[in-house]
């Protein structure tokens, strides 16, 4: 494990690209055309940032990422 110290605005940077990649891996998981095996690479990918991004976020904020799987697939 390791650990981190980040002052106030780091702390607003890495939120803001978490967020980003979050938004952009979102995106890319609803496009049709991307075969099986890279939307699988995509989400797993997707569950490391968001658990980065947890300890981070308000739940308000982390709900808003929160993957349904039913729902997004």
């Amino acid at each position: 494990m390791l650990g981190f110290l980040f002052n106030e605005r780091e702390c607003r940077e890495l939120d803001y690209l978490l967020r980003k990649e979050l938004d952009e891996m979102s995106f890319d998981l609803k496009d049709e055309q991307l075969n099986r095996d890279v939307k699988n690479a995509i989400e797993q990918r997707y569950r490391v940032v968001f658990r980065m991004y947890a300890r981070l976020a308000s739940p308000k904020d982390i709900s808003r990422y929160a993957r349904n799987r039913a729902r997004d697939k």
